[in-house]
């Protein structure tokens, strides 16, 4: 199927209906945060989540189960947020599923031996603008800011096959997220938290590779929305830009009530 096929956007007239007609009180409403709840900044601490969004998502969250499924570390999407969701799952979905904990520290434990590797690797007064961020169950490599980005992509990718364990790469513009293999990723976090959850429909919006992992999923039961169109998505819906997020949370919200 080809992408015009497929990939609608999600406010024409008959992609609307359609989202208005999977609306119901079994359904779980998740997000991702950056790019998506929060517009995306050169300084990924520097992001915020605009007040007209904020307002809309408060009164999602009051009348709905809602979830944020997020690259973040569970404390650091909180700090971002503002807010408390039903479910607040950080690490790519490798940190706050519920009853996961017990193999929550054995992701903690191998990214803590990819660290102490990676500083054998990169120095860090040999590291040039490449920045090592532990968020406890993964890792992220950004490189955003050095000079020669095809030749330090390079030798990251180098470093990253030399990793014992092996990771799960989840690579995005300007970094690679290192994930233990065995950790849950979007879609699975997503799945398990509609059987916690006893939401039996999920409307999931998100921005970028680590977003797909929802997308693939191909269930009717799961209406997904990418912020941002892109030809290799398979989400069924896209919006143009971050900027039509209030737009769609208050649609969300306009459904709910009709049907309370």
């Amino acid at each position: 199927m080809s992408m015009n096929e497929r990939l609608s956007y999600l406010f024409g007239n008959v992609a609307l209906s359609r989202m208005r007609n999977f609306i119901g009180r079994d359904t779980l409403f998740a997000f991702d945060l950056d790019g998506t709840l929060a517009p995306i900044t050169p300084q990924p601490c520097a992001i915020g989540i605009p007040d007209s969004i904020r307002q809309e998502f408060i009164i999602l969250n009051e009348q709905a189960v809602v979830a944020v499924i997020t690259g973040r570390s569970r404390s650091d999407a909180l700090h971002h947020l503002g807010i408390s969701p039903r479910y607040l799952i950080g690490n790519h979905g490798a940190e706050g599923l519920p009853g996961w904990k017990e193999r929550e520290n054995e992701f903690f434990n191998i990214a803590s031996q990819w660290q102490s590797q990676l500083d054998e690797i990169f120095p860090m007064n040999t590291r040039d603008g490449i920045t090592i961020e532990n968020k406890g169950t993964t890792l992220s490599i950004h490189y955003r800011h050095v000079c020669n980005i095809k030749y330090t992509h390079k030798i990251i990718l180098e470093a990253i096959n030399k990793l014992d364990p092996q990771p799960r790469r989840i690579g995005g513009q300007f970094i690679e997220n290192l994930i233990p293999e065995n950790a849950p990723d979007k879609g699975i976090a997503l799945r398990i938290l509609m059987d916690k959850s006893g939401c039996h429909k999920s409307l999931f919006v998100g921005d970028d590779e680590t977003d797909e992992d929802v997308f693939r999923l191909n269930d009717a039961n799961i209406f997904t929305v990418r912020v941002g169109i892109n030809v290799f998505s398979d989400a069924l819906f896209y919006l143009k830009g971050q900027n039509e997020i209030m737009q769609l949370i208050g649609e969300i919200n306009n459904e709910l009530r009709k049907i309370q």
